[in-house]
């Protein structure tokens, strides 16, 4: 009987298929939204689990100021790397410049961030895991190069950064100083790392000479067994005190990898809630359409309703039916929500990744499509559920009699 049920119910769909369609429109603009936003919050998560990996969870970063780096007012010692390789569970360290820099090529000038790495050793593998930074295409900086610089992603691009796309053995002027590009590093996915300029420690020193000896970064690495996040607090309570300063007015800032991708991923986990919460408001929407959909499919066909209870079907048979087809709308708006979505969050990858965002890549678990069409019919049917109880309960010498 369930056979007969089901496409007796397909049947009632396809007969009102103007009203059927506008009904799973609306199931299909919720879930499309919540795929795409979830898509896109996935494809984030898998991105920071991939900066895990190639990073590793043992690296703590000290910064001058109060976080980033970035003020230039502040900055830290030789000194303090000294100070810092000695404390217990150090397993090994490097130090990094970072300062604004003006780059000309072609009489076009640009501001961008030059960075000075360490060449040797284990320093130069340390950094270079720190900010998963590979070789394109070139050579490597070593030492010697003061006059050398080696390249973000974004400059052999045209009209990226300049009109024309710089090559290997060109020359460019750093804060008026000529030096030649020995190599391109791989995209990193966002357009400030991928326009950076980087030097040798010494090179940095020669562009930029007052910045000499004023570190704004040092990398450490936790020995074996050693936890980074306890290492971080240790540091810092024996850095706080070696440069005699007070608890909470440290001109320095220690945070441990692992502490700075926990507090992405709660930023991340906020960010996509409030998103999925507000996608959600049209699925409320599209659930009120279709419970009023079943109440006037009810309404229209309660003779039909008390023809079957006539002959012999039962309560659970009608709401059965109407469950069904109220079921099978949300299903199908589903589905199709999931293929428009797909597309929605395809061409925003794209789009993301042409201009210079190619972190921001959608992922599409199977566990997110199977659950967006489980979630849609389960609203689908739950919105049909007090139409179809009432349909129900209609008894059949009034249900033949209605007009």
């Amino acid at each position: 009987m369930n056979i007969d049920y089901i496409k007796y119910s397909l049947q009632n769909l396809i007969h009102r298929k103007l009203r059927s369609w506008l009904t799973i429109i609306s199931i299909l603009v919720g879930i499309a939204a919540i795929f795409a936003l979830i898509s896109f919050g996935q494809g984030l998560r898998n991105y920071v689990d991939t900066l895990s990996s190639e990073m590793g969870t043992d690296k703590l970063m000290v910064m001058a100021g109060t976080g980033f780096g970035l003020d230039e007012n502040f900055y830290l010692t030789k000194q303090d790397f000294d100070f810092l390789k000695k404390v217990k569970g150090v397993d090994e360290g490097g130090v990094m410049y970072t300062a604004g820099a003006q780059v000309e090529f072609e009489k076009k000038k640009k501001y961008v961030f030059g960075m000075g790495l360490p060449t040797e050793g284990g320093e130069k593998r340390l950094v270079e895991e720190m900010f998963t930074i590979d070789l394109l295409e070139g050579r490597a900086l070593k030492k010697g190069d003061k006059l050398k610089v080696a390249m973000g992603y974004n400059y052999q691009i045209l009209n990226k950064i300049f009109p024309k796309a710089i090559n290997l053995g060109d020359k460019i002027k750093i804060n008026d100083k000529e030096v030649e590009v020995i190599g391109f590093y791989k995209e990193l996915g966002n357009p400030q790392d991928d326009s950076q300029v980087y030097f040798t420690l010494e090179g940095f020193e020669e562009v930029f000479p007052s910045k000499k000896g004023k570190y704004q970064y040092i990398i450490l690495k936790a020995a074996p067994g050693i936890s980074s996040t306890e290492l971080a607090d240790k540091a810092k309570e024996k850095l706080r005190k070696f440069k005699g300063q007070d608890k909470g007015k440290e001109d320095f800032y220690i945070q441990s990898f692992e502490q700075a991708i926990q507090t992405f991923t709660t930023i991340l986990n906020v960010i996509n809630a409030i998103l999925v919460l507000i996608a959600l408001i049209s699925l409320v929407v599209a659930a009120i359409n279709i419970t009023n959909t079943m109440y006037t499919s009810v309404l229209e066909r309660t003779r039909e309703i008390g023809v079957m209870k006539a002959i012999g079907a039962k309560n659970n048979d009608i709401l059965f039916i109407f469950v069904f087809e109220s079921g099978f709308l949300g299903m199908v708006g589903g589905i199709l929500g999931i293929i428009f979505g797909y597309i929605v969050a395809k061409s925003g990858g794209a789009i993301a990744a042409a201009n210079g965002y190619a972190l921001l890549q959608p992922a599409f678990p199977i566990w997110l499509i199977i659950g967006c069409i489980v979630f849609a019919f389960l609203v689908g049917a739950g919105s049909g559920l007090l139409p179809a109880r009432q349909a129900s309960r209609l008894k059949p010498v009034d249900a033949l009699r209605y007009e």
